[in-house]
């Protein structure tokens, strides 16, 4: 069966939205996906869903109608299964933009990562099992423009429209494997995902890649970059990133700028950046010089217990048990066990599968389909 409808239904009115979902709802399974604005904005937001079914694609414009309240019914119903692929990103925008919870997931990359597909990306997989080409110039759109151009809305559709044929293809193997329940039980954990509120009081440089490794020093004037840059991409409404680099505000912590002359040589420092900013970011580095000594920050680390020669060999063990077994299975030996897990499992030290229940994040597939192998593994070592 293949969905290919002549042209897409845009959904702009709250009458709409109210005929979509009551068609939707009559519907045993959905084809989900959306656009957002990400790249283009501060504050990013969901700007598209976009739904297909057999005969029918129809795209919901959030931001000509604000009030989509009877999708959430639809969303949550667990009789009818939504197919994403790759649905992190979109479960939480759902939930943080109107509240919705989805409820029977299907996440085909889930189910592609658990076949053993090496490129599981959208793209990769629509050209290998239907030859469909994607265009990538979209991905990065700002979705938020309007009116939508015709390449933008043909993006949007071809994001829906082969996914449910795609999910009864992957449905099929996985069942076929006895690896159905595995993505299943993924899936549900999947839905419960929330974007996490990063409190007011927490410094930035928390969440900056490669600040662990700077010195107190850095870190003061990294922070008071951050907060610049934080309060003048809110006031132009654009991603931090697009005030300064990830790289160059690395940088100016390091090298710690006191003049205009010395932000020659700073990567993506160019005579614009200088003149709309140069001098705001001077006053933020002289304010992390100036924090003193005994008030300088420094990056907390998380104490992670030193295992001993008994533990390490039986996470050695492990490892080597899950390689031979993902070798055999044909997938990423981290879609079996990740490394912190095979710790846990280790430093538990099971005798019995039942021993595992006390394993924190072991998910009730892995129990009951390697459990038996685990102990087994690390009585060997023994």
């Amino acid at each position: 069966m293949s969905l290919q409808p002549v042209s897409p239904e845009i959904i702009t009115t709250p009458e709409g939205v109210r005929r979509l979902a009551d068609r939707l709802s009559r519907e045993p399974r959905l084809a989900c996906d959306l656009e957002a604005d990400s790249m283009h904005h501060y504050q990013e937001k969901v700007c598209l869903i976009q739904f297909a079914v057999p005969g029918l694609a129809a795209i919901v414009d959030p931001l000509a109608v604000a009030d989509l309240a009877p999708l959430a019914p639809l969303f949550a119903d667990p009789a009818i299964r939504k197919v994403f692929h790759g649905a992190d990103y979109d479960i939480r925008s759902l939930h943080r933009d109107f509240g919705i919870e989805v409820n029977n997931l299907f996440d085909t990359m889930i189910a592609c990562q658990f076949l053993g597909e090496r490129e599981f990306g959208l793209a990769a997989v629509l050209k290998k099992r239907f030859g469909v080409e994607l265009d990538k110039q979209y991905q990065r759109a700002d979705w938020s423009r309007r009116p939508l151009t015709a390449g933008m809305i043909e993006y949007a559709v071809k994001d829906t429209t082969l996914l449910i044929e795609l999910a009864g293809q992957l449905e099929g193997e996985l069942r076929a494997k006895g690896r159905l329940g595995w993505v299943s039980e993924e899936c549900a954990l999947l839905a419960r995902v929330r974007v996490a509120q990063r409190p007011d009081d927490v410094p930035l440089f928390l969440r900056f890649k490669g600040a662990l490794r700077m010195s107190p020093r850095s870190l003061a004037v990294l922070e008071e970059i951050l907060r610049f840059r934080d309060r003048r991409a809110r006031q132009m409404d654009v991603p931090p990133f697009k005030v300064l680099g990830t790289e160059t505000v690395r940088e100016l912590a390091e090298k710690r700028p006191r003049s205009a002359a010395e932000f020659a040589g700073i990567t993506g420092f160019t005579e614009r950046v200088i003149e709309r900013c140069g001098e705001e970011i001077l006053r933020a580095v002289e304010r992390g010089l100036a924090v003193q000594e005994r008030d300088l920050p420094t990056f907390p680390r998380e104490e992670r217990r030193k295992l001993g020669g008994d533990e390490e060999r039986r996470v050695k063990a492990l490892k080597g048990w899950r390689e031979e077994r993902a070798r055999r299975l044909a997938v990423e030996p981290g879609f079996l066990a990740n490394n912190a897990l095979l710790e846990q499992v280790a430093l538990g030290l099971p005798h019995s599968v039942e021993d595992l229940d006390s394993v924190a994040g072991l998910r009730p597939w892995q129990k009951r389909e390697f459990g038996a192998e685990m102990v087994a593994a690390l009585q060997s070592r023994r």
